[in-house]
């Protein structure tokens, strides 16, 4: 939760006010608000998936609690590129008003089409690519060709009287990049020459040194770890990824082989990019995957998801031996992905899994199928120095990220009060050139649990950890309604506590005693004498179990 909490004061005429609602201090919901004259334009609208603190928890919606009353005065929404942390969130957005227009290139447009078909919510819809430029209310926008780890990214320059911000959104620049669209530096220069006020900048990479690696240097290794396997090759990836796909694609025909897609969000994302061009199929190897079980095994390659190792992904159901393909010795699984900041041990759980299985498993570790879709340091400097921004504001990345990119900001020259760095709910204006840091909003987060939005807590969280870690005990007696005396009872049961039933026996007299205690003291309401169960057999579990257990307990009076 934000620090130093304090309101924003209202917002002077001529000025721009720029309000990130997530993605500072996390790798995942991104969403940034823009205010000039009245008028909200919102850029990046994604979610943010659980870690293992957060059980039952589906997916992390960026707190839209600043601009609920304000839904009006939206005039658009900006998506930048087509992952899920950037475009996850629009249909929660779009049930609150569903005429928002959205506006992105054309696969960015045709991902999250299909992820609202899905909430049926039909969207308003402006495409746009490299080189436009679009008036939406007071925003003047730019739209940038940048390379990233998916197809038609775009960054964007906002342009209002008060000032230019431009915003990265996730981008590297990668010279040699598959679909031969590389980062549009010479728009960058162009911006610079005219003056860039407020940089908004990706800083997932920025404590990495030097370049990220670029992506065609994927493909010769996972050719040769396909043209080695023995047996069937099973590919983990982002259902988004489709520069890995197609590298997948292309190795898998060079050795005779044919690829069958695994998981609902992969051949719907897949066949939305064969469509719309971007990913470019070798004749007859696609296959369905019920059909590719009667190939042999050494001419087949599956490629699923699960990369990051959640839990009811392809790869970790074949892992636990819950999905119809079963993985065992001679069979190869490649991990073609980075590992997502609080991913690791629930992939490492996997990996391990696997290669108990007798699977071998290649990953990121132990050889090159993956590079970042982000710059390194060393891009970041080469933008610094091409932009000369006024001000910086460093976001999408944990605190360490955006710490290490204020420090290359400040390398190059920029200084260290036109540095911000911010959280979730900080809210920056920028006037005159000038950037300056004016409130802290209280933000939360807003958690997806099955049908319902918003609705569970922290509360609630920390309930189902107890229940997970310390297990659950509940304690059911019969008082009489008139006396307060035990009519039945006590009666304990538990579940995951290790000891056996009989343990319990000797806590029975004390509960006794204290609903005694307590009727003698006049107490008859059945909720009082609940809470004293509660507490008595709280503090004996605690002192002889050495455990914090939930304990319900249930009072009757008959």
């Amino acid at each position: 939760m934000p620090t130093n909490v304090y309101d924003p004061p209202a917002l002077v005429p001529g000025t721009l006010r720029v309000t990130p609602l997530g993605g500072l201090g996390e790798v995942g919901r991104n969403m940034t608000v823009f205010e000039y004259e009245g008028k909200l334009l919102v850029v990046d609208c994604g979610v943010l998936f659980p870690e293992e603190h957060q059980p039952g928890v589906d997916l992390i919606l960026p707190d839209f609690e600043p601009i609920k009353h304000r839904l009006d005065d939206i005039v658009g929404v900006v998506l930048t590129h087509g992952h899920e942390d950037h475009i996850g969130a629009v249909p929660y957005l779009l049930k609150l008003k569903r005429d928002i227009p959205i506006l992105g290139s054309g696969l960015t447009l045709a991902l999250t089409e299909a992820k609202l078909k899905e909430h049926r919510v039909k969207p308003y819809t402006l495409t746009v690519a490299e080189g436009q430029r679009e008036k939406v209310g007071p925003f003047d926008l730019e739209f940038i060709a940048v390379n990233h780890s998916i197809p038609d990214a775009l960054a964007v320059a906002i342009r209002t009287p008060a000032g230019m911000v431009l915003a990265t959104g996730d981008f590297k620049m990668d010279q040699l990049p598959l679909d031969g669209r590389i980062t549009d530096l010479r728009a960058f220069a162009r911006l610079g020459e005219e003056g860039v006020d407020l940089f908004l900048v990706d800083s997932t990479n920025a404590d990495v040194p030097g370049f990220t690696p670029t992506e065609r240097s994927i493909g010769p290794v996972l050719e040769q770890v396909i043209g080695q396997a023995p047996r069937r090759v099973i590919v983990a990836s982002f259902a988004s990824h489709v520069h890995r796909v197609q590298q997948v694609l292309d190795a898998a025909a060079a050795h005779g082989r044919r690829v069958a897609l695994l998981g609902r969000s992969m051949v719907r994302n897949m066949t939305i990019a064969e469509e719309l061009g971007y990913l470019n199929v070798p004749e007859g190897v696609l296959i369905d995957y019920k059909k590719a079980r009667d190939l042999p095994e050494d001419r087949i390659v599956y490629m699923s998801t699960g990369s990051q190792g959640e839990p009811m992904a392809v790869l970790s159901r074949m892992a636990n031996l819950d999905h119809e393909i079963e993985p065992g010795p001679g069979d190869t699984v490649i991990l073609a992905s980075s590992l997502i900041p609080g991913n690791e041990n629930a992939v490492y759980r996997v990996i391990d899994g696997l290669t108990k299985l007798g699977a071998t498993v290649v990953h990121k570790g132990n050889a090159k199928v993956h590079v970042s879709g982000h710059a390194a340091a060393g891009e970041l400097l080469y933008c610094y120095n091409i932009l000369k921004p006024a001000n910086v504001l460093p976001v999408h990345g944990e605190y360490r990220h955006l710490m290490a990119n204020a420090r290359l900001a400040q390398e190059t020259g920029i200084p260290a009060e036109r540095t911000i760095l911010g959280e979730n709910g900080t809210v920056v204006d920028l006037r005159d050139g000038r950037a300056e840091v004016v409130g802290q909003l209280d933000l939360g987060f807003v958690y997806v649990d099955g049908s319902s939005v918003g609705e569970i807590t922290e509360a609630d969280l920390k309930d189902r950890r107890i229940l997970g870690e310390e297990g659950f005990i509940s304690v059911i007696v019969v008082i009489d309604a008139a006396t307060g005396a035990i009519i039945t009872g006590p009666e304990i049961h538990a579940r995951g506590i290790a000891e056996d039933a009989g343990v319990f026996e000797s806590v029975k007299p004390k509960i006794a005693a204290a609903l005694a205690e307590a009727a003698r003291s006049g107490t008859r309401d059945s909720h009082a004498m609940s809470q004293v169960v509660r507490r008595t057999i709280g503090r004996w579990v605690n002192q002889t179990l050495r455990r914090r257990p939930m304990i319900v307990p249930l009072v009757i009076e008959a």
